[in-house]
């Protein structure tokens, strides 16, 4: 056989031998995609695994998660840092080969597994790519040009949020962005049809792509000359590849049975001779090695074209060129935090106004800050003031609009952020956080910077009712690790969660109000260490009133109350549970004493994470049931989030 087919068969094998050892993976889709991973990775992407952070790279997208030892395999042959050990090691403990690829490997460009995330992630880089462009290039110096490719596989195609982000696609015109569907006919069930009897092609047809057909999907010729007419066009191509899954292995080929498990030995054996190649396991020839070796030669030699082309770039446009290195590095500008500016507040604001006043101040200083919203930019206030409208027409606009698709706006973020170069944020309502969990889930996994702006917050949705109320939503997004969950109770609490947000290095929710709140004194940079004091007493405190966001105001209020009756309170605002938790033992005594114990908290939403710092013998002012229509002000009233409620609540764990 020819060396390129030696070359797929390779691939098959060593993705097969992986999962045989591990008794555990998928092995059909990797020998059924073989032929497209090798005519994407030989020759049609451009990458350099001695160099796998190359910013003009093209990027690559494994969609299908599920398929990893494919990836695995072809960075093994390709020459990144995957050696034959961590081939061996798949899904093992500590190994760099896990069961769904993830981000911190080498030449991996994103965490997938979760189906359609991958292919919303895509168009987050393709996004990524056009704004660059639009700002770098000139025309004698293309410094921002690449391609981003993705596989998906049917599971993709019947996830909504890959339907969303391709509906926005092609909106976009994102002609740069190629899709490679892995049109099998099964899924884990069985034959696809029992739930999937749409025309695909005609779909994306309809959402504005260029739809190409590959009748045989075991060949590479035929792949690449559909992916040279993809280059061609100005929108993106879903190139459908008709492929069997699991092909080569004569018992299993074309059946759901080679989806999600091993082979078994007899069948990979008999695999490998159907395939010729030799019965050993992890087997690699020679001239497989060499024959990649020479491909990516061929791409180190396009790096070295490019930063030929960037060492002249440099010479010609210097200030571009800093601009450049600045904005992927992600610099922020001297004396930032301490730019009195940002900390400027008057009068009774709510703080999703407070937010959209801290992002146009922000983006005066980065002018690589971009983002937009669900269809709610007015609402969320996260429109950039003459920051120019991103569109097909308009790749310099700063602000984005996904349209109503909540769960695609999260995870293209994701894409973004991963793809380097931009700082990203978008908005909805907080209650519509529950259609996109599973890209802020992803954000917290991958450690991506993404701000979410989650604006009206609770009850105070008022006459919206129990469906536009969140209840729930602050206690499950507190339950994500590596989520920093904030609600600010004034503007300079908002201007220090936007800091955290920029600075953090996770993700960010920031949770809004709609109602006005008051500005306090004594607040600000205190809340960098997510919950301090805000308004102390004389001596030791005989209760401490702690609060989030909106609720902070019963408490200092109530605060006075007290005072006026004896009684010493603490009112400690707690802006983020996730960033105090991280503070020393000493500062989380002298901000809640332990000999404290008689505590109340107040949050407008489920009691639940409030527990842990309350105790036995204290009490949470908060809602474990619906919301209902009403004016806020009323619901609040009913609810029990008022200072005289407080009062009440402070005294019974007082026992007085």
């Amino acid at each position: 056989m020819d060396i390129q087919q030696k070359t797929i068969n390779t691939i098959r094998a060593l993705s097969v031998d992986m999962i045989q050892k591990a008794n555990s993976g998928h092995p059909g889709a990797p020998m059924g995609m073989a032929a497209m991973a090798y005519a994407v990775w030989a020759d049609a992407m451009c990458h350099n695994p001695k160099d796998p952070q190359w910013r003009n790279r093209d990027r690559f997208v494994l969609s299908n998660g599920h398929a990893s030892a494919l990836l695995y395999s072809l960075l093994h042959l390709f020459g990144y840092n995957m050696t034959m050990d961590d081939l061996k090691q798949f899904r093992q403990w500590g190994s760099k080969t896990p069961g769904h690829p993830e981000v911190h490997i080498e030449g991996v460009e994103t965490t997938t597994g979760p189906l359609g995330q991958g292919i919303a992630n895509a168009v987050g880089f393709a996004i990524a790519e056009t704004m660059l462009a639009a700002k770098f290039n000139k025309p004698e110096f293309p410094v921002v040009d690449h391609r981003v490719f993705a596989f998906c596989g049917d599971g993709c195609m019947m996830e909504g949020v890959a339907a969303e982000a391709a509906a926005l696609a092609g909106t976009l015109k994102l002609g740069k962005l190629t899709v490679l569907y892995d049109d099998n006919d099964i899924s884990i069930e069985g034959n696809t049809d029992i739930a999937m009897r749409e025309d695909v092609g005609a779909r994306f047809a309809a959402y504005g792509w260029q739809v190409l057909k590959v009748d045989d999907g075991n060949d590479p010729q035929k792949i690449l000359a559909a992916i040279a007419e993809a280059r061609r066009d100005e929108r993106p191509s879903l190139i459908i590849c008709k492929t069997i899954i699991g092909f080569g292995c004569p018992a299993k080929q074309g059946t759901a049975s080679c989806h999600g498990s091993p082979l078994g030995d007899d069948n990979v054996l008999a695999m490998k001779k159907t395939l010729g190649l030799p019965e050993d396991k992890f087997f690699v020839d020679e001239d497989v090695y060499a024959h990649l070796a020479d491909c990516a030669a061929r791409n180190a030699q396009r790096e070295a074209e490019w930063n030929d082309l960037m060492a002249r770039y440099a010479e010609a446009y210097p200030e571009l060129k800093k601009e450049y290195d600045d904005w992927y590095g992600m610099k922020l500008p001297e004396d930032f935090m301490k730019d009195e500016e940002l900390w400027a507040y008057e009068g009774r604001i709510a703080t999703r106004a407070t937010s959209g006043t801290m992002i146009n101040r922000l983006a005066k200083r980065l002018p690589n800050l971009v983002g937009g919203s669900a269809d709610l930019a007015p609402s969320n206030n996260t429109y950039i003031k003459d920051g120019g409208d991103y569109s097909a027409e308009n790749r310099s606009g700063r602000n984005m609009h996904f349209g109503v698709r909540e769960h695609a706006m999260a995870a293209i973020c994701n894409g973004i952020a991963l793809h380097g170069g931009l700082r990203v944020f978008c908005g909805t309502f907080f209650v519509f956080s529950d259609y996109m969990k599973h890209s802020i889930r992803m954000s917290a996994i991958m450690k991506l910077p993404v701000t979410y702006v989650l604006t009206h917050d609770s009850i105070g949705v008022g006459e919206d009712g129990a469906t536009h109320e969140p209840i729930e939503h602050l206690a499950g997004l507190r339950a994500i690790p590596d989520l920093n969950v904030i609600r600010p109770a004034d503007g300079k609490e908002t201007t220090a969660a936007w800091l955290t947000a920029l600075t953090s290095g996770l993700p960010t929710c920031l949770v809004l109000t709609r109602q006005g709140l008051p500005q306090y004194d004594h607040c600000g940079c205190k809340a960098f260490k997510g919950g301090y004091v805000l308004s102390d007493c004389e001596g030791t405190p005989d209760v401490l009133l702690m609060a989030s966001g909106s609720e902070v105001e019963q408490c200092m209020q109530a605060k006075d109350v007290l005072a006026k009756e004896g009684i010493a309170a603490r009112v400690i605002s707690m802006p983020c549970m996730e960033i105090f938790n991280r503070q020393d033992a000493e500062y989380k005594e002298q901000v809640m004493p332990a000999s404290v114990r008689a505590r109340v908290a107040v949050e407008a939403g489920a009691t639940m994470p409030w527990y842990r710092y309350v105790g036995l013998d204290g009490e949470v002012i908060g809602i474990d049931h619906f919301g209902a229509s009403a004016p806020a002000a009323i619901l609040f009233k009913e609810y029990g989030f008022t200072a005289e409620n407080v009062v009440a609540t402070a005294k019974r764990v007082l026992g007085k």
